[in-house]
C-alpha cells in the first residue's frame, strides 16, 4: 500500500493511454478510512503563451476546440513533446500558430488548471519584441489571428469571453506585471 497524501493507494491501473492522455483507476483508503476508487487523468503538459507588442496590442488564437464543442479565444497554446523543454515548445508553438518569433521571453510562471482529478501542468510565457512571418499549422488547426489591447483582454477574461484557464491566469499576470 502506498501513502499518497491522507490517501492510502491499495492498488492502481493505467486503463488507456494515448498521444496525449493517460487515465488512471486507484483502488484507494480515503482520508474517512473507508475504502474508494479515484481515477485521475494525466495530460501532456502544455505550454501557454501571450504575445505582446510595443503598443500594448495581444495576438489571440481563435479556433473551434473539439472538447468544449465551441470557437474559443485564447493565448497560443500547445503540448510539450517528449524530449523538449517548455522554452522551445513556447517558441515553436507561437511560431507555428500565428507565425510570430519574438526576441524577448519572460517566464511567467505555471498552473494547474484543475486539481481535483487531473494533472495538466501549463507553463507560462510572454513574448516580446514581435516579428511577423507564415504560419505552419497542423492539419487539425484553423487558427484566426485576434489582435486587441492587452486592456481589452482583460475586459474580455472579466466577462468570461475568454475562459481558458491558463489564457486567463497569463492575461491578468500580463497586465499587473505591465502596470
Amino acid at each position: 500500500m502506498k501513502t499518497h497524501g491522507p490517501w492510502k493507494i491499495v492498488s492502481s491501473e493505467e486503463v488507456y493511454r494515448d498521444h496525449w492522455l493517460t487515465l488512471r483507476k486507484d483502488e484507494v483508503i480515503r482520508p474517512d478510512g473507508l475504502p474508494g476508487t479515484y481515477s485521475v487523468a494525466t495530460l501532456m503538459s502544455g505550454v501557454c503563451v501571450l504575445a505582446l507588442d510595443d503598443d500594448n496590442q495581444v495576438y489571440l488564437t481563435e479556433e473551434f476546440h473539439y472538447g468544449v464543442g465551441r470557437t474559443t479565444l485564447e493565448a497560443v497554446s500547445g503540448g510539450v513533446e517528449v524530449g523538449e523543454d517548455a522554452a522551445a515548445t513556447a517558441r515553436r508553438e507561437l511560431a507555428e500558430e500565428l507565425g510570430i518569433v519574438a526576441e524577448e521571453w519572460r517566464d511567467m510562471g505555471a498552473v494547474d488548471p484543475l486539481t481535483g482529478s487531473m494533472v495538466s501542468p501549463a507553463r507560462l510565457y510572454l513574448a516580446q519584441k514581435l516579428q511577423f512571418g507564415a504560419t505552419d499549422h497542423e492539419g487539425t488547426e484553423q487558427i484566426r489571428c485576434v489582435q486587441m489591447s492587452l486592456a481589452d483582454a482583460v475586459q474580455m477574461v472579466m466577462s468570461s469571453e475568454i475562459t481558458h484557464g491558463p489564457s486567463c491566469v497569463l492575461i491578468l499576470k500580463t497586465a499587473q506585471t505591465e502596470l
